[in-house]
């Protein structure tokens, strides 16, 4: 298969530019405040709030409401298995993806390299 293919074939749910952003920051923590997540991601608090509820649904975040000292809300998000799972499976697919569009442009320009000098 065509690496330009498997591009338009990887998981939409996490390849979102800000869902990946989320997952990616996620997986670097145990868990994380979504005031500081929105700080990380540079998102507004609907599109955080509109993301996080994406990623709850399919199981790869969960979301923490509670209250400090009883009146102050605090909103905490950790990483699912699956979701780690499924954000370190998309890093691996692009970099395999990137090298196999690498390595064919390499070969297309030494293709056209030999056709010049001949």
């Amino acid at each position: 298969m065509l690496p330009y293919k498997e591009l338009a074939r990887m998981d939409k749910l996490v390849h979102e530019p800000a869902r990946l952003s989320i997952l990616t920051a996620l997986s670097a923590c145990t868990l994380a405040e979504f005031l500081f997540l929105q700080e990380l991601t540079g998102l507004t608090k609907g599109n955080l709030s509109s993301h996080l509820a994406k990623l709850e649904k399919a199981n790869l975040v969960v979301i923490d409401k509670h209250f400090v000292r009883k009146k102050i809300p605090q909103t905490t998000i950790r990483i699912t298995a699956d979701g780690r799972s499924a954000v370190e499976r998309h890093w691996q697919q692009l970099a395999s993806i990137h090298e196999a569009i690498r390595k064919q442009g390499a070969h297309v320009h030494l293709s056209e390299s030999k056709s010049i000098q001949r």
